[in-house]
């Protein structure tokens, strides 16, 4: 028995307790192992070895282990061996080309990525390897680079091999090198990656160190690319990016028809539930270690603390057990308002619509909605459009360093020709759902600060009655946000899976009065956006004032 299937009994014996997306990545792993007609195979040897190497040569550099050897958990061997022991039948080079794990902290991720590294480094057969350590900043991509020169310095063995210089680790006998890599490094150009260690990837801003990495490895046979990391607050930058490249991967095992690609191993330890994090006997999902290298105890009084004090709930919840957050003054935690639920227009033939809009001149996006309801249905449907100025587009996408361009080829936003928004946008994207959809606008709600001409020719086309003013204070948008929020977390606002409106939720932030009244605001960061969720909640507000009329016409 290997240690993928020694691994995968004790998660099916409940001996271990892992995420739901570990079970399904090993379920999958131990159906690699006996499917035949693949062109790649198992070699535990090849497996075998890499463990071989860390265990006898690797040593821990500080604290209680420091000086003695590392050695792996069952989670880090099973892991180990699914990158190194899957390999071509023909030419038996590995099948993982990338690993994505995402742990909580104190989990021994650094130090395995770092024995990782040394193998690459060292033990491959690679001619020429070139191994980076890489971070947005250089002084963080030191990091897992120089813990691996201080476990160098304690072993005799690596000693032999290696030469910790100023700002590079070189092995004379195959001409490698082992260097740290930040977007602030001179070198970034002419790179011949071997390896990749990208460690905490929740903290990298500029996915153009990601981008040079990976680019860099179209010359090697077998690169491989590490990224270790915790959960970070959600502002969909790359760690999101390649979170939900993780889920993708992971449901693809169990639909034919979904996205596959068996060059990337996704490692995702979590909590399944958010409401687990008080569950001791759920702890060890998000932390596979918990019981040896991290301390049970102190986990557990980190949980009491913040039980005692809600402050400290969002910094636990996300490094500790990868609840994906979003920051930490935000109004909606992630696992309440996401929904991956999809719809067709068509397939649900709505008749009538409640619309809602945020306008903006220049910054902030400007978005359109349409919320429906479907005869005998209890869910809310919700469609958007999203415009940003075309001269300032690139501009945004550089500075906020939000995937626009991504979200404009995907439909979900589009550009307005100049510098400013044409407001005459908004108007023809509701005709085009009338056109295109046959949806009506039966109300349509707006902020009474909104653009006058704007209003008066929505009045002109779709009917007086039909445009409702939507005051921006609590005592309006308090029980309406309430209510949402209430729905969103009930799964019962079904957005099509839109990344603009989730990520627009992540930055609303809550301005409270003394009787909890509530209205929405951006949190502190200026870059991150509400516009999408404030023309949902205009929407909803009068679709909550109407909800018994609208309803009868569905």
């Amino acid at each position: 028995m290997n240690y993928i299937e020694k691994y995968y009994g004790q998660i099916i014996s409940g001996e271990v307790v892992v995420s739901d997306k570990i079970r399904r990545v090993y379920k999958h792993l131990v159906e690699k192992l006996h499917d035949t007609d693949s062109k790649y195979v198992y070699d535990d040897k090849k497996a075998q070895f890499v463990i071989d190497f860390i265990q006898t040569f690797c040593r821990h550099s500080k604290g209680k282990w420091g000086g003695k050897p590392v050695i792996l958990e069952l989670w880090q061997k099973a892991a180990t061996a699914a990158l190194f022991g899957f390999v071509n039948k023909e030419t038996g080079l590995r099948e993982y080309r990338q690993m994505i794990l995402i742990v909580g902290r104190k989990n021994g991720k650094s130090t395995w990525a770092t024995c990782l590294g040394l193998y690459l480094l060292i033990a491959d057969g690679e001619a020429g390897p070139e191994i980076y350590s890489a971070a947005t900043k250089k002084d963080q991509a030191k990091i897992i680079w120089n813990e691996a020169k201080r476990m160098i310095m304690k072993s005799p063995l690596l000693k032999k091999k290696a030469k910790c210089l100023v700002s590079s680790i070189r092995t004379a006998f195959n001409e490698g090198t082992f260097e740290p890599l930040g977007s602030d490094s001179d070198k970034q150009d002419g790179l011949n990656v071997h390896g990749a260690l990208i460690d905490e990837l929740h903290a990298i801003k500029d996915k153009n160190i990601y981008d040079v990495l990976v680019d860099g490895m179209t010359a090697r046979e077998q690169p491989l690319c590490l990224i270790t990391t915790t959960a970070g607050m959600v502002r969909d930058n790359i760690y999101d990016q390649k979170y939900a490249e993780c889920q993708d991967v992971i449901n693809g095992y169990d639909d034919p028809n979904g996205y596959h690609d068996e060059t990337l191993l996704p490692l995702v330890y979590e909590l399944d539930k958010r409401a687990e994090w008080t569950d001791a006997k759920a702890w060890q999902k998000a932390n596979p270690s918990l019981g040896s290298v991290k301390d049970v105890q102190q986990l557990a009084n980190k949980v009491h603390a913040a039980q005692h004090n809600s402050l400290l709930v969002k910094n636990l919840l996300c490094k500790d057990f990868d609840v994906r957050e979003t920051v930490s003054e935000a109004f909606f935690n992630f696992e309440d308002l996401n929904n991956e639920a999809t719809f067709d227009v068509k397939e649900l033939h709505p008749r009538y619509g409640i619309g809602g809009f945020d306008l903006s001149d220049t910054t902030d996006l400007t978005c359109a909605t349409i919320l429906f309801g479907v005869q005998g249905d209890p869910n809310l449907y919700v469609k958007q459009m999203y415009w940003i100025p075309e001269e300032l587009f690139d501009k945004r996408v550089i500075e906020d360093k939000v995937p626009y361009d991504i979200w404009e080829k995907k439909g979900f936003v589009r550009k307005s020709p100049g510098f400013r928004i044409d407001h005459r946008l908004i108007l023809q994207w509701f005709e085009e759902q009338e056109a295109v959809n046959d949806i009506y606008l039966y109300k349509c709600g707006y902020d009474r600060w909104s653009a006058a001409y704007l209003v008066n020719d929505m009045k002109a086309r779709f009917g007086d009655s039909t445009m409702v003013g939507v005051a921006q204070g609590k005592q309006t948008l308090s029980g309406p946000m309430k209510a949402l929020a209430a729905d969103l977390k009930a799964k019962k606002i079904n957005y099509n899976n839109n990344p603009v409106l989730k990520w627009c939720m992540t930055n609303v932030a809550v301005d409270v009065d003394r009787n909890d009244n509530i209205q929405p605001c951006k949190t502190s960061n200026s870059r991150k956006r509400i516009d999408g969720f404030a023309s949902l909640l205009d929407a909803y507000a009068v679709y909550d004032q109407n909800k018994e009329d609208y309803l009868a016409i569905v």
